[in-house]
């Protein structure tokens, strides 16, 4: 009798959860400078809880390990990571208060943040444990960030690779990273200023991005995707170098848009994509994110990144 086998399409983010306090100008003030500003929000954030929010919407089943205070933020928290689907059976209510992400948007649609973590620093190497055992026999992506504690990355990272799943790093924000982590990952997303800052690389164009692509396939990464926003994305692996080409958009606010990106990846992924392929998809997803103000609610649905994806095509 044939052994059935066990549906591993699930993703696992470990990551950080905030709320977003967002304010919006027609430019950032300079220092000691006050400005009046045009619009504010208050809304669901933090690298890690995007990711999941990205994946959930992009019909992947998608489950979250990270920590939230129990304060007036908990509830908006859990409510929008359940509207995306993601299953929070792992989602750790600490004392406290929920991290905090305070992010400046000006006309140009840059922004800049400061992130406070706050519930995030109860993040436990038992916590994680416990949930990647659990989860390891239906779920083959998992997904994390440099906004939890710098000493767990190592231990989520290498944890991941034990348990046979496909380890993602989105490598933001960049830090320095022990040696011995670069190996227990098969693939790292920089942008354009987090590998310059992580290779030492300045990558500047298409030929400086293979160039740090290559750099952390030195470091024992199986695969590097350098993100360079307008200018598409550069894909590099033991086998050669593939360029996604950029999806055209007025840009609004780029906040998320690396969320949007690495969720849409690692469901893809998940679903047994190749990777050029995934990355074709994660742009799209991008790109769309750029479009509108927020942190969540920027994250598109499949249906519309499908719908872009067959546009741009044409």
């Amino acid at each position: 009798m044939p052994t059935e086998q066990t549906d591993r399409s699930g993703v696992v983010i470990v990551g950080s959860v905030t709320a977003d306090v967002t304010t919006f100008s027609q430019r950032l003030p300079a220092r000691g400078e006050t400005i009046l500003g045009d619009q504010f929000t208050l809304l669901l954030g933090g690298k890690g809880a995007n990711q999941a929010v990205a994946a959930g919407q992009a019909g992947a089943r998608t489950s979250f390990v990270g920590c939230v205070g129990d304060d007036l933020f908990h509830d908006l928290v859990v409510d929008g990571l359940s509207a995306a689907g993601v299953d929070l059976a792992h989602l750790r209510t600490v004392p406290g208060p929920t991290g905090i992400a305070h992010i400046r948007v000006d006309a140009s649609a840059q922004n800049d943040i400061v992130m406070v973590p706050l519930a995030n620093a109860h993040l436990s190497t038992e916590q994680i444990d416990a949930a990647l055992e659990a989860l390891a026999p239906t779920t083959s992506v998992l997904l994390t960030q440099l906004e939890t504690p710098a000493s767990l990355t190592r231990h989520i990272t290498a944890r991941g690779q034990q348990l046979g799943m496909t380890v993602v790093l989105d490598p933001a924000p960049a830090a320095p990273l022990d040696p011995d982590v670069w190996p227990n990952i098969d693939i790292v997303t920089p942008n354009e200023t987090e590998a310059t800052l992580l290779s030492g690389i300045e990558v500047a164009d298409a030929a400086s991005a293979e160039r740090a692509g290559r750099w952390f396939l030195e470091q024992g990464v199986r695969a590097a995707v350098i993100t360079m926003a307008e200018k598409g994305s550069c894909v590099v692996t033991a086998e050669g170098t593939t360029f996604i080409d950029p999806i055209p958009v007025e840009p609004v606010d780029t906040t998320a848009a690396g969320d949007a990106y690495a969720g849409y990846l690692g469901a893809a992924l998940a679903d047994g994509w190749p990777l050029d392929r995934a990355t074709a998809l994660a742009s799209a997803a991008g790109a769309i994110a750029v479009t509108r103000q927020g942190a969540s609610p920027s994250l598109p649905h499949r249906a519309e990144v499908d719908e872009l994806l067959a546009a741009s095509r044409v």
